[in-house]
């Protein structure tokens, strides 16, 4: 009865939810597609447009709806000067809205002609992760077919890496995402491997096929953050498939938040989608809290 006077309490909940600029990167519009080999700086592209909103409005738009932690994709900042890091903290606080996590959205720590490269360029954003108040910090473990030596050299950047991030008080965490981390015996290995330094953003949109559901099962457990993707068709969320990846995270022992990857454009409203998936989990975490 405990656990479950916890899981539905309306407070709980909401603290057990994310989103991510990505969610919402029609109505943002442009990106900043910062690159390892380019400075630390780059023209806005109108990848998707227009857009309609700015993202130092994000913060507040989220504590309307009722989501107070975001997660902010590196090619969404539209500076990384530090007036302007200093003004969107700001604008996360006055909104009360926790940043959760900054995505580094390039870099391959597997090849080992850039490997280099990239890992000092990660390290740059240590400290820009470190001055908008996230918490953790997400990176690409590799893109290289996962052989022992591509595996080998991704764990030796990471680990160097995270005592980076670790000095300027950001944990940093991986993904099962890319070529590198395929299925849960190469994430575990990297885990393992790392003893603890580096943690894990379980996503349930990175992996598929017929094996996806007891795979995802095998690493939740050890989930530190969780990128719950909802997907889309014609004929709206496929609740049966999102509800599944809910409940297994939930049984792993998963505890963390569910930022909330709306990535479609059933909706035109970006957060008519965002919201339907809240609801979505937020009724299965209470039915599974019951059982």
């Amino acid at each position: 009865m405990e656990r479950e006077t916890k899981m539905t309490t309306a407070a709980d909940l909401a603290h057990r939810f994310a989103i991510s600029t990505w969610s919402l990167h029609r109505a943002l519009g442009g990106t900043y597609p910062y690159r390892p080999s380019d400075p630390m700086s780059c023209t806005r592209q109108s990848t998707y447009g227009a857009g309609t909103i700015k993202l130092i409005d994000l913060p507040r738009q989220c504590a309307e709806h009722g989501i107070f932690r975001l997660e902010i994709c590196s090619f969404h900042l539209p500076s990384l000067e530090p007036d302007y890091i200093a003004q969107f903290r700001r604008a996360a606080e006055l909104a009360g809205v926790k940043v959760q996590t900054l995505l580094i959205e390039d870099g391959d720590l597997s090849d080992p002609e850039t490997a280099l490269r990239d890992a000092e360029w990660m390290a740059g954003w240590a400290g820009i992760a470190a001055s908008l108040g996230a918490e953790n910090m997400r990176v690409i473990a590799g893109k290289a077919l996962p052989t022992n030596a591509a595996l080998a050299m991704a764990e030796q950047y990471l680990g160097k890496l995270a005592e980076i991030t670790s000095l300027a008080g950001v944990r940093l965490v991986i993904e099962n995402w890319f070529d590198l981390l395929p299925g849960p015996v190469e994430v575990n290995r990297v885990l393992d491997n790392l003893g603890g330094k580096v943690g894990l953003n379980g996503d349930f949109g990175n992996w598929q096929g017929t094996g996806k559901y007891e795979d995802l099962a095998k690493i939740m457990g050890r989930a530190e953050l969780c990128h719950a993707k909802g997907h889309y068709s014609s004929a709206g969320l496929d609740v049966e498939d999102y509800v599944r990846c809910v409940l297994l995270s939930d049984a792993a022992g998963y505890r963390g938040p569910f930022t909330l990857i709306y990535d479609s454009p059933y909706y035109d409203d970006e957060w008519v989608g965002i919201l339907e998936e809240r609801a979505c989990i937020a009724e299965a975490l209470r039915e599974a809290a019951v059982k």
